[in-house]
């Protein structure tokens, strides 16, 4: 939960660099409340509200952790934009995002370890 918070807390910081822990740990915990968040919204018979209550408080912070974590790959933040390409770009950067980070000092900040 920490690191979801983490997230949370540096909103809108794309500049740094982010962990693989840091990222996949706010992806895991941002989907479980999503689905949490469906179930209540399903049972309750509310359309869209909760769910896109939450996605529209998380787009930015989420933009944020993964131009963080492509930093610490040694990439620019704008490769997110390849997710645009129908399946074959999310592909490619979820492949980005489960890579080591670099071992030393890059263009982007220490190394976060």
């Amino acid at each position: 939960m920490q690191w979801y918070v983490k997230v949370l807390q540096n909103y809108a910081g794309f500049q740094g660099r982010a962990r693989r822990t840091e990222y996949w740990m706010f992806t895991l915990i941002s989907v479980i409340i999503s689905a949490i968040l469906a179930i209540l919204q399903s049972a309750a018979h509310l359309s869209l509200l909760l769910t896109g209550l939450y996605s529209l408080a998380v787009f930015i912070p989420g933009l944020a952790v993964a131009a963080r974590r492509l930093h610490d790959t040694g990439r620019s933040g704008l490769w997110i934009l390849i997710a645009l390409i129908p399946f074959i770009g999310a592909i490619i950067l979820l492949v980005f995002m489960c890579l080591d980070s670099q071992p030393d000092e890059n263009q982007y900040g220490t190394v976060p370890k």
